[in-house]
């Protein structure tokens, strides 16, 4: 791969090429994508969308929202870091083609600030929920009407994939989704591959899928554009990952890993003094002792460490990043930048005591659980109104329930996958509380 096709300013529908050098530096088409992603409505709905506590009345926990703004920011300076050594490796991309380090910064944040946007309500779980819909609950019976891809995009619904969807999907007056740039897309997609085969290898970009049946054409697309290494056989769609998307996963991972257990601390769900021991094991060198002995309560105390982890495992990555360079444009690096880490054991011990303590807590479980039942109850009902309706057996509860449903997803293709897909669709642009306002409407709860 090479630097100046990975760094495209192509949209969708464009026919003449996009040249850096032409673009008006107040309004760079990179900081677009920003801005489009930020203005979008799906975006809006990550304010309440769970990131580890759902439903928290708290103030200071994370929302998918918070989560996502502050990956973004990281990623930002990661991406500037980078972009400064990328062109000081490469400096014909700045000296013929006119990039500059804030364009790196613009696209890694760009493609963080979306990273989310494609997540269901409840958190992973929610993508789990409605997976087992299709696996063992009332959705399983659809199987032998789809295709083995198609199954397995609705088994293993992917909050990515559906993310890609969003970003990329056109609709009457909407040609093209959000229309970002195809550099930002190729960032945005960690897992570049279909859902079949899954898990074909460890390499990282197996992981997971990327892009559902509905959006193949339209990767492919991005793909070809930015130049990106064809991987597995002809047949199943797969790809080496966008060299950013390394630094998108980067930013996620200081900040899943830092923050959330900044939220375990905070609401108490970690011991203080417990917790602040392994977040000074991984910035001992870099500490200020007389200032943090000045700090006087575990805010501040959390925060200050904060800080400093999050800078550090920034330069860490950074520096992870360029001596691995040469392997990431060959589609030869295949781990996450923070696995090569030397402070993988100190960020292993962290994430370790946050699944116990937080992401396994009785209050995250117990919401978890009424998701699971809110997700398949919505699920059943709209699939079976949907249904119905196509085959002209929809009872009068059918129509009712179809009044509801949005004009601007088709639920009357000829296409079985594409109806049930909209409707995971549909439900998973639900924030947390529409989710539970609409399983109490359904269910006769509330009028």
């Amino acid at each position: 791969m090479n630097w100046e096709q990975l760094l495209s300013l192509k949209r969708f529908g464009d026919t003449n090429k996009r040249l850096r050098k032409e673009q008006d530096e107040t309004r760079l088409g990179f900081e677009v994508d920003y801005d489009r992603v930020i203005f979008s409505s799906e975006f809006r709905s990550l304010q309440d969308k769970t990131q580890v506590i759902p439903l928290s009345k708290t103030d200071f926990v994370h929302t998918r929202l918070t989560h996502s703004l502050e990956v973004s920011v990281v990623g930002r300076s990661l991406g500037r870091k980078v972009g400064q050594k990328i062109l000081e490796k490469h400096p014909h991309l700045q000296n013929i083609h006119g990039y500059l380090p804030n364009d790196f910064g613009a696209i890694v944040a760009s493609a963080a600030l979306a990273h989310d946007i494609g997540n269901p309500p409840f958190g992973h779980s929610g993508e789990k929920a409605i997976g087992e819909f299709f696996i063992s609950g009332e959705g399983q019976h659809y199987k032998h009407d789809l295709t083995d891809s198609q199954y397995q995009d609705l088994c293993d619904f992917e909050g990515n994939a559906n993310g890609f969807k969003i970003v990329t999907q056109s609709r009457a007056g909407r040609e093209g989704g959000l229309r970002l740039s195809y550099a930002t897309l190729g960032a945005f997609t960690k897992y570049p591959k279909a859902s079949l085969p899954k898990k074909p290898t460890q390499h990282i970009a197996d992981k997971k899928y990327g892009f559902f049946q509905t959006e193949k054409e339209s990767f492919k697309d991005v793909a070809e554009e930015l130049g990106l290494i064809p991987r597995g056989d002809v047949a199943n769609l797969s790809y080496s990952r966008h060299p950013l998307a390394f630094l998108v996963e980067a930013a996620d991972d200081i900040c899943y890993t830092i923050i959330d257990f900044e939220d375990g601390i905070n609401l108490g769900l970690i011991e203080e003094e417990y917790a602040l021991e392994y977040l000074i094991n991984l910035v001992r060198n870099s500490i200020n002792t007389n200032k943090y002995h000045k700090l006087t309560n575990t805010k501040d105390r959390v925060s200050y460490l904060r800080a400093l982890a999050i800078n550090t495992l920034i330069n860490e990555a950074v520096t992870i990043f360029m001596e691995n360079e040469e392997a990431i444009l060959n589609g030869q690096f295949s781990i996450s930048l923070l696995d090569k880490s030397k402070y993988e054991a100190q960020i292993n011990d962290i994430i370790k005591l946050s699944i116990d303590k937080v992401y396994q807590s009785k209050d995250v479980v117990d919401k978890e659980i009424a998701g699971y039942q809110i997700l398949n109850s919505l699920l059943n009902t709209y699939s079976k109104a949907v249904n119905n309706t196509f085959l002209g057996k929809a009872t009068n509860y059918d129509k009712l329930i179809m009044k509801g449903l949005p004009s601007t997803l088709d639920f009357n293709t000829d296409s079985l996958y594409v109806r049930l897909l909209n409707v995971c669709h549909y439900v998973s642009l639900m924030s947390d509380s529409q989710a539970i306002i609409e399983y109490r409407k359904i269910k006769g709860f509330s009028l």
